[in-house]
């Protein structure tokens, strides 16, 4: 089957929010994923553009959110230099957990087989005490159990038992 990319439509996809709040969004997302240090002002910027942010979380420099209002991160949680958080679906992100520099986490994807290339998109979940290593690759649909590793550059799709290791 050959692709038509001419057909694709993109009429179904729910962005969220509305085309003001999402152009304010990305003008601000410039000082948000840049080099400056701090937390508390990141913390704060998330939630005044909807995503539900747990106490004494920390997040890094360089760190990108997509769409914060759909986004909920635990409290004590980590996100590491880096970090892409791609969530055309919602992500939610348990307490206690540590994502690490490089990690991306991808909620959408492609119909390869339809000549129209449609749109899919997934949520992703990963529970409370968990670990997503360093550059490690997150697919739409995705759960990751309450205390699950998921190792150093593993790609990871589908569901883990709780404490289960990826590698």
């Amino acid at each position: 089957m050959r692709l038509n990319l001419a057909k694709y439509q993109n009429n179904s996809f729910n962005r969220g929010a509305s085309r003001f709040k999402e152009a304010f969004w990305l003008m601000l997302h410039c000082f948000f994923c840049s080099g400056i240090p701090g937390s508390k002002w990141r913390s704060m910027l998330l939630r005044i553009f909807g995503a539900s942010v747990g106490k004494n979380v920390v997040i890094k420099p360089y760190v990108k959110v997509k769409f914060p209002w759909k986004l909920s991160i635990g409290e004590y949680s980590w996100l590491g230099e880096s970090c892409w958080i791609d969530n055309l679906g919602f992500v939610s992100i348990g307490a206690n957990t540590c994502l690490s520099q490089g990690v991306y986490l991808c909620t959408g994807s492609h119909r390869w087989d339809f000549p129209s290339f449609d749109l899919v998109v997934a949520d992703i979940s990963i529970g409370d005490g968990c670990w997503i290593c360093a550059f490690a690759k997150i697919a739409p649909g995705a759960i990751v159990s309450d205390g699950s590793v998921i190792g150093f550059g593993v790609i990871f799709k589908g569901k883990t038992a709780p404490n289960e290791i990826v590698r």
